[in-house]
């Protein structure tokens, strides 16, 4: 047996130089950070204050970091695709080869619904969700800082895939048999397998702790009904994520047994069903695709009522709706396979209930139509993300709507209207509303603004060349072109596959504008400066805390009597002209900061790696290493730490004399 089981110097891409340069590139950015951090002397505030911080706001933040990072990386696929396809017209083969170009669309559909679009998610409700209810942290601190760095962990093996080894050339999910060993015998798959499962737990681990966190730990008087409606539904998501990600934890368990073990349980032999992986494998990919979108339609419901200057119209029909579409999402996975063979019984039944489907998101829409009818509607960067998502999500859910239609579903399987389509509701839907959120709680989370012009620069750009790339692809997928083709010879194609590259070129530059909007935005920091912490006239509690919170969130637990507890305040703030009396301040415990969950994804990342090469010794060692990090937890002697009533009442008082008559003589009446 090799020490290094199948690692040796030809996982190397040494004859590949656009994987080799770009794993390069990468490493070389990350040294230079790290030696960066360490020059300035920023290493014992990183490690204290974030790396091991089971701040709920701070953990937060790093999702959005660690999803903003893998979105670029997920980008730089999209744009090697749209290019390559653009290059390999009329015979031409382009400059990527049929196995790199396979790699290449698997990592961007893997990166962007893994590690981009749910992280993005995770961590707006890690922030948000908590000051919303009017509470001080999540149910399980340190839980929520070891589910952050498993997710961390998944990231890395499959940007580890880049420079030793490859990565999956299956698809973004490995249908069987071509995931089983015969067909794939390198390490592309294993990557992909370990990734998901690690990252899995993480994901599964935040789902119970906000569930946990919503059901039992809420401000006093909040009652369910008296939730804002991004809780609402970050609360249906995340029952989505403890119902569902348990399926796909078992489906890519077995098909791990099948690779490692020699089982059977999807291969074409010996009792093996690869439509069995299929089914199992949707029964969890179409409930992970209103997980995303859930927390998004929050966002949008908080966006639509703060900038219109009202309520959000319709509440409870809101909260049906959502409850609606949770339950439902779990009765339509066959329509992703209408081809299978079930029958015109059961396709006719999923037909069926994905058309009623949209009938949740319907209500929705024409809610938040109706917050914005009568409103002093403003239209600040996050409304209009919100707006550009109401323009193309309607689009998205027409389409989708027509693939329900199995005789049309069969027409259109497999092409590239199909690919529009799920663009159309991801970028759409879950892009645009993490976009909103991100311009939203910006400066609740750092104390100033974004840059407005070039946040409209950004949502324009964004907008136009999302539009400009995949309207060209329904077109021909309607014509018959299927997906992940590597080169093109129908010259009728030709002008809109031309027309699809110009518009990623355009979406770049909205990424570029979003990029340049955060470093002028810091640059500027001082004339963008929030003292108020109410940059919006925000609605729900999470705008009563200064800007940033403090790692306590509130000094007093609020009582709750309305919907829009924040607004209730308020109102009676501005009829008495003065703030509620200061509150009597005494001393918050919180729980201390550990660097259990950074450990335990040290040690999770050795496992991977090592189970992916087959080093056996290693894969013993980094069981053992997690084990023993376990145990040291589970044995502290102090888990919490005290805060003086005096500090507490210091930071209050700041925030307090900030809202004095001025700002009360700025809010407007309650409408």
């Amino acid at each position: 047996m090799k020490l290094l089981g199948k690692l040796d110097w030809s996982a190397i891409p040494l004859d590949q130089p656009i994987p080799l340069l770009a794993s390069a590139a990468a490493g070389g950015a990350i040294v230079a950070v790290l030696i960066y951090a360490w020059v300035k002397g920023w290493w014992p505030y990183l490690w204290n204050e974030w790396l091991t911080s089971v701040d709920h706001k701070r953990i937060g933040v790093m999702y959005i970091i660690l999803a903003a990072v893998m979105l670029l990386r997920g980008f730089a696929d999209a744009v090697m695709m749209r290019s390559q396809q653009a290059l390999a017209l009329h015979g031409a083969q382009g400059y990527l080869p049929p196995e790199h170009y396979d790699q290449v669309f698997s990592a961007h559909g893997t990166i962007m619904i893994f590690f981009g679009g749910m992280p993005f998610v995770i961590g707006l409700m890690n922030f948000a969700v908590p000051l919303q209810l009017g509470v001080r942290d999540v149910a399980f601190p340190t839980w929520n800082n070891t589910g952050f760095w498993l997710t961390a962990t998944g990231a890395l093996l499959v940007n580890l895939s880049l420079g030793i080894g490859e990565f999956a050339r299956t698809g973004w999910l490995p249908y069987p048999p071509l995931s089983e060993l015969a067909y794939s015998p390198g390490v592309g798959v294993d990557y992909y397998l370990w990734a998901l499962q690690i990252s899995g737990v993480g994901t599964l681990s935040t789902g119970i702790n906000l569930v946990t966190t919503i059901l039992k730990m809420r401000a006093p008087g909040m009652s369910y009904l008296r939730m804002p409606i991004f809780c609402w539904t970050s609360l249906a998501s995340n029952l989505l994520i403890v119902a569902a990600f348990p399926i796909l934890t078992a489906t890519l368990a077995m098909l791990t047994l099948d690779r490692y073990l020699g089982f059977h349980f999807f291969t074409n032999e010996a009792g093996g069903n690869p439509m069995m992986f299929v089914n199992l494998i949707w029964a969890w990919g179409h409930p992970e695709v209103y997980i995303l979108i859930l927390p998004c339609f929050g966002i949008f419901s908080e966006v639509f009522s703060t900038f219109s200057s009202k309520p959000l119209f319709g509440y409870r029909s809101m909260v049906m709706a959502t409850l609606f579409i949770c339950l439902v999402s779990f009765l339509v996975w066959l329509h992703h396979f209408f081809t299978m063979g079930a029958g015109g019984d059961v396709n006719a039944a999923f037909g069926i209930a994905t058309s009623i489907i949209a009938v949740g998101t319907g209500v929705k829409i024409y809610n938040w139509l109706f917050t914005m009818y009568g409103g002093r509607v403003r239209f600040e960067v996050p409304m209009l993300w919100a707006l550009g998502f109401v323009v193309t999500f309607v689009i998205g859910g027409m389409t989708g709507v027509l693939l329900a239609v199995p005789p049309a579903d069969f027409v259109l399987h497999n092409s590239l209207f199909l690919v529009a389509h799920f663009h159309n509701v991801i970028i759409g839907g879950v892009i645009f509303g993490c976009f909103a959120g991100y311009e939203y709680w910006f400066p609740k989370a750092f104390g100033f603004r974004l840059h407005k012009g070039w946040g409209v620069a950004a949502f324009w750009l964004t907008l136009a060349g999302f539009l400009l790339t995949f309207t060209p692809l329904y077109i021909v997928g309607m014509e018959g072109m299927t997906r992940r083709l590597q080169h093109i010879d129908n010259d009728l194609w030709d002008p809109w596959i031309l027309i699809a590259g110009a518009g990623t070129v355009v979406i770049g530059l909205g990424v570029a504008s979003q990029i340049v909007q955060l470093v002028v935005s810091i640059r500027m920091r001082e004339q963008l400066r929030d003292l108020t912490g109410d940059p919006w006239n925000g609605r729900t509690l999470e705008w009563v805390t200064p800007s940033p919170p403090p790692t306590f969130n509130f000094p007093v637990l609020h009582d709750v009597h309305g919907e829009d507890a924040y607004w209730g305040l308020k109102q009676a703030a501005i009829a008495q002209e003065r703030l509620y009396d200061e509150p009597d301040y005494k001393p918050i415990e919180m729980p201390r900061n550990s660097p259990t969950g950074f450990v335990t994804a040290f040690f999770a990342a050795i496992i991977g790696f090592s189970l992916i090469w087959h080093i056996w010794w290693l894969v013993a060692l980094g069981f053992v290493g997690a084990y023993a990090t376990f145990v040291v937890f589970a044995w502290r002697d102090e888990d919490e730490y005290e805060i003086p009533a005096e500090e507490v009442a210091r930071i209050d008082r700041a925030r307090r004399a900030a809202r004095g008559p001025e700002w009360l003589a700025a809010m407007e009446p309650q409408q």
